[in-house]
């Protein structure tokens, strides 16, 4: 039986119990984060019979999709912040309980005023859900296996979107949409006891060198050691404000999210009206364009890694013009066929899936492995400004000039997410050149 180590390990023992640990670890990350979908995605796939029970309008609920992702973007970069200087393990748990709560009350919720405040505050708590993640990855991996092993674990966006398309959208037909905020909740809670019982926070933690000293990596000069604690002043003016290419990443997220949070958000919606696709119908649809977006991310990260040398950047900037191809198509070809926009929607996916992913990594390298997850919180939170940008600005587009006017729309900020990505085309993780 395991006995969890918090003495100081042998040296002989250090690549075991790395082994166990990180795949351990690995594991209960995607299974973990997957569930925090479970009490998000929940509301999209609820949202064309709420429309029609509660009589909203496209623009209204749109309004509900803003304020998570302002509310959402806002706590990531602050969870970021909090996450680097506390324990991943317990900021996790904590996010995943306070979110199916959330979504708790909005299945018993009517009012346009619910909605908002509820689905804002679960955005709160869904934003201590990914800085743990990205802090976890950079504590127990190394640059040279980082993109492959970010892109598996960002598969769990797709695992946990596709898990509540399927069983939500059939709660919704069987059971009403109340059912689909429900249900979620409720697993949501046993499994935060699981995430809680198997995730620990630093190799350091159970007595095992730091992944510098056990891959023999350079340390940046002046960084401090784990044990000591780094200041909220360092990490923003050393680590954050003054790095451009991390900026550069944050521009070119602003405009990666308005695209994906647009078909998170609308998706469903889109495919019943201009498609004629039923709910459970469009439901599957959308479970080829998270599927193929969780290959996207795991090509992406690996390709990062064994193709382009630790250039991020430079592999987001073919996967958005392939992105731009793949919208034209969808928008000039799209119908009633299943099969049509099951194929457009497997690109789509594949391609804005890839950038999602790299901008993560880029995030928590370029800032640093004592600031990773507050420079994967900081794109994180333009990114989220891009979603409510898109919840408001997609609904509205729609409502006035049609789903014509979105498209373009987003092939437009498509073009100017490449650029972005571009202008850190030869930029890499030091520790990626360098060892020690």
């Amino acid at each position: 039986m395991w006995h969890f180590p918090f003495r100081k390990i042998r040296r002989d023992d250090v690549g075991e119990q790395y082994k166990y640990w990180r795949g351990r670890i690995l594991y209960s990350l995607i299974i973990g984060y997957a569930t925090f979908y479970l009490v998000r995605q929940n509301f999209q796939v609820a949202t064309p019979k709420m429309l029609d029970e509660l009589g909203y309008t496209r623009s209204e609920i749109g309004w509900v999709f803003s304020a998570f992702a302002i509310i959402y973007g806002v706590g990531k970069f602050v969870s970021g912040m909090i996450c680097d200087r506390t324990n991943a393990r317990y900021f996790m748990t904590i996010g995943l309980i306070g979110s199916a709560l959330c979504s708790l009350l909005i299945g018993f919720s009517n009012s346009l005023t619910a909605l908002v405040v509820f689905y804002a505050l679960n955005g709160a708590f869904q934003s201590a859900g990914w800085p743990p993640v990205s802090r976890l990855m950079t504590q127990w991996y190394s640059p040279e296996e980082l993109g492959t092993k970010w892109g598996i674990v960002s598969a769990s966006h797709q695992l946990g979107g596709i898990i509540i398309l399927v069983t939500g959208a059939h709660l919704s037909v069987l059971f009403g949409w109340r059912s689909v905020f429900v249900v979620p909740a409720a697993i949501a809670m046993l499994l935060a006891v699981f995430l809680f019982e198997r995730l620990r926070d630093s190799p350091q933690s159970l007595g095992l060198p730091s992944i510098e000293e056990k891959e023999s990596l350079a340390v940046d000069i002046g960084q401090h050691s784990d044990a000591e604690e780094i200041t909220l002043k360092e990490v923003l003016f050393k680590h954050i404000l003054p790095n451009k290419a991390l900026w550069y990443v944050c521009m070119a997220n602003f405009f990666v999210y308005i695209i994906r949070m647009g078909f998170f958000n609308w998706a469903p919606t889109f495919l019943r009206e201009a498609c004629g696709t039923g709910i459970v119908g469009a439901a599957w649809q959308n479970v080829a364009f998270e599927f193929m977006g969780s290959i996207g991310g795991i090509v992406a990260g690996w390709a990062s890694d064994k193709v382009f040398h630790g250039r991020r950047n430079c592999t987001a900037f073919y996967f958005m013009l392939c992105l731009i191809f793949s919208l034209f198509l969808f928008w000039k070809m799209s119908s009633t066929s299943v099969w049509i926009n099951t194929i457009f929607l497997f690109l789509m996916g594949f391609f804005i899936y890839g950038p999602q992913t790299l901008v993560g990594i880029s995030g928590a390298e370029f800032g640093s492995r004592r600031a990773a997850a507050t420079g994967n919180g900081l794109t994180g939170l333009f990114g989220y400004i891009g979603g409510a940008v898109s919840g408001f600005g997609v609904g509205k587009i729609a409502d006035k000039w049609g789903w014509n006017a979105a498209f373009l729309f987003f092939i437009l900020c498509a073009a100017a997410g490449a650029f972005f990505f571009m202008l850190n085309w030869d930029k890499t993780s030091q520790k990626y050149k360098i060892k020690v």
